[in-house]
């Protein structure tokens, strides 16, 4: 249950991004882009649960998946001087088609950098666990890699719906469209902060990465985030009423 329970907190953020990059395809691509993704998610995960050993010493992709994901929300919330964003523009400039598949490998690149997040997350709280009886797969014990896979596939769940939820509420309320750039800038500066508590790096103790200060730090700061994008969003519509 612990393991579920934080592949399901550690789907949020890759639910979150995935939702804002697939957000101003058209409905019928969106779906598309989703499933790409949801497919991407999937195999990334698995394969990074077969060469774990390997991909423990990548901290190289999750340092590349932190600049992105801070590029992404930053350059998303700074207009340029014709008014607009980045993104806006270059939406005006390419075709649909090519629109579709650019998203969706701005969707795999996010989802290989929470892959390896989200494998390494698991697997060290699994390898505390007893051994079971069932034979090895994957280079690890039975029980422990069915546990894992387990709380893998409830989290690809969660990201699929989760998504879905995000794009439609984004739509609803437009003023949470720039909120969730904020909190994919935070996400990234989550990702920069594992990376640089990687042990090859060691600038941040590991330990502090999967502490309860740290993980009471970014939750409350990415609430305070919605609420203040809420509070900014109805005294904005209380002034327009006036």
């Amino acid at each position: 249950m612990v393991i579920i329970g934080l592949e399901g907190l550690l789907s949020a953020d890759n639910a979150l991004v995935m939702g804002v990059i697939v957000k101003d395809l058209p409905e019928k691509q969106q779906k598309k882009a989703l499933f790409y993704g949801l497919a991407g998610a999937f195999v990334f995960r698995f394969l990074a649960l077969f060469v774990i050993s390997f991909v423990a010493g990548l901290w190289q992709l999750q340092a590349i998946g932190a600049i992105y994901l801070i590029y992404l929300g930053v350059k998303n919330l700074i207009p340029r001087k014709s008014g607009k964003t980045v993104e806006e523009e270059e939406k005006q400039s390419v075709s649909p088609e090519s629109s579709l598949w650019k998203t969706i490998v701005k969707v795999e690149l996010t989802d290989l950098a929470f892959a390896i997040d989200s494998i390494l997350a698991a697997v060290a709280i699994a390898v505390s666990l007893p051994n079971s009886p069932l034979p090895e797969f994957g280079g690890m014990d039975g029980g422990k890699f069915a546990i894992i896979f387990t709380g893998m596939m409830a989290g690809l769940i969660l990201i699929r719906v989760a998504a879905t939820y995000l794009i439609k509420l984004m739509n609803k309320y437009p003023v949470l469209e720039k909120a969730a750039y904020v909190i994919v800038a935070w996400v990234g500066i989550k990702l920069a902060i594992f990376t640089l508590a990687h042990p090859k790096i060691g600038v941040i103790p590991e330990g502090f990465v999967h502490g309860a200060l740290w993980n009471t730090i970014f939750w409350v700061v990415l609430l305070l985030i919605v609420a203040v994008s809420v509070l900014s969003s109805m005294r904005k519509k209380k002034r327009e009423e006036i």
